[in-house]
């Protein structure tokens, strides 16, 4: 199945129509639009000109058959495809985390070749892309996609990549899942408010889990599990990842409380994944030699 990146929203919500309706395993191919909705066709397109009502487009959604409040969406990331021989980026005035040191807007176009970003000072940077946003309808209201929050969102996680999986809330009925905003490579933090901005495609396979309780959104690699979190500050933020990992630990092993913050103090990591949002987003980072010691696994036993 195909899912058209004229089929996008700009807000999660119970509210939005799903486009198509699929069984848990189902394979599908999502095409997206690039964060500006492909507004930007060159370095001279005018910063001012740019409608800031069309950013952030999330392909979708999709109505999984019989996901109900309080299931799991397992999202298995087959393949992340971007598309075309260039990536956008912005920055300008009062935007990024140093924005207010800018004088003026600057549109970039970058080339991208043979799997490199080339930039300026002849830096070559290898691509590795990730999905920006990413997530289901929350409970309440409408949440823009450029926010995240605990139904996923513009989490920004450049670990959200092939071959990861990423775990989410069932929220209402049919989960009501939807991606976009992809990123040919992208640093922790995306300071500037942009990271290589591409369209693209994603293959993804979604799987429904009943009674699996879970500190959600959560990802996992092949090196490490983690928990994500999104916070108004980056602190609260990070405080919520790391809480999210301990009791992981705690509700899934014969641990104490006091035995698994030491070992998150120990052998774990504490990480940014973006702080220029609405909301601030961490993740904590436990490496899967430790969890197969302890025989933790997201999915449930091993």
């Amino acid at each position: 199945m195909k899912i058209s990146n004229q089929q996008v929203i700009y807000a999660m919500s119970r509210e939005n129509p799903p486009v198509a309706t699929v069984k848990s395993g189902s394979e599908i191919l999502f095409e997206t639009c690039d964060c500006f909705s492909d507004q930007i066709t060159s370095a001279q397109t005018p910063f001012n000109e740019l409608d800031w009502q069309r950013i952030n487009p999330a392909s979708g959604p999709v109505f999984v058959e019989n996901a109900e409040p309080g299931d799991v969406l397992q999202v298995k990331i087959k393949r992340i495809t971007p598309k075309g021989d260039h990536a956008v980026m912005v920055t300008a005035p009062n935007l990024g985390v140093i924005g207010n040191e800018l004088q003026r807007a600057i549109v970039t176009l970058v080339p991208l070749e043979n799997g490199k970003a080339l930039l300026p000072g002849n830096v070559q940077v290898a691509l590795k892309p990730m999905i920006g946003v990413i997530g289901v309808a929350p409970a309440g209201e409408a949440i823009s996609c450029g926010t995240p929050d605990s139904h996923g969102g513009n989490m920004d996680c450049k670990e959200i990549a092939e071959n990861s999986t990423l775990w989410l809330p069932v929220n209402v009925p049919g989960a009501l899942f939807a991606l976009g905003d992809l990123h040919a490579a992208m640093g922790d933090g995306e300071v500037s408010v942009c990271g290589l901005e591409v369209p693209g495609e994603v293959v993804v396979e979604l799987y429904l889990h009943k009674n699996r309780k879970l500190p959600l959104p959560m990802l996992e690699n092949d090196e490490a599990i983690f928990t994500l979190a999104s916070a108004v500050t980056l602190d609260e933020a990070a405080s919520l990842a790391t809480r999210n990992m301990a009791h992981f630990i705690t509700d899934n092993t014969s641990l104490s409380l006091a035995e698994a913050i030491n070992l998150l103090s120990i052998a774990g990591d504490l990480q940014i994944c973006q702080v220029v949002d609405p909301l601030k987003t961490c993740r904590y980072a436990l490496p899967k030699a430790v969890a197969a010691q302890l025989s933790l696994c997201i999915a449930g036993e091993l």
